[in-house]
């Protein structure tokens, strides 16, 4: 699977925490950016949720998307993409 996911967090997030979790346990190369160290990564979280700086703030190479998953859909959603 190519490293194209991207999940915008900070560090104190234990949703952001549970899906590093998921996608170190099933193997999946991502790339974090912590959204209180990174402006334009805040402004575009943002954005993408309407205005709300909620995270984690998932983002895969098809350009789907998933906001606070829990563990079972971030696992359903790894299963759909191998």
């Amino acid at each position: 699977m190519s490293n194209g996911i991207m999940m915008y967090s900070t560090s104190w997030c234990p949703d952001c925490r549970t899906a590093k979790r998921v996608l170190k346990e099933e193997q999946i190369a991502f790339t974090e950016i912590d959204i209180e160290k990174d402006e334009s990564a805040r402004e575009l979280v943002v954005k993408l949720n309407g205005g709300n700086q909620v995270v984690p703030t998932i983002v895969f190479p098809d350009g789907s998307m998933l906001v606070e998953p829990s563990a079972a859909v971030l696992k359903e959603k790894i299963a759909s993409l191998r």
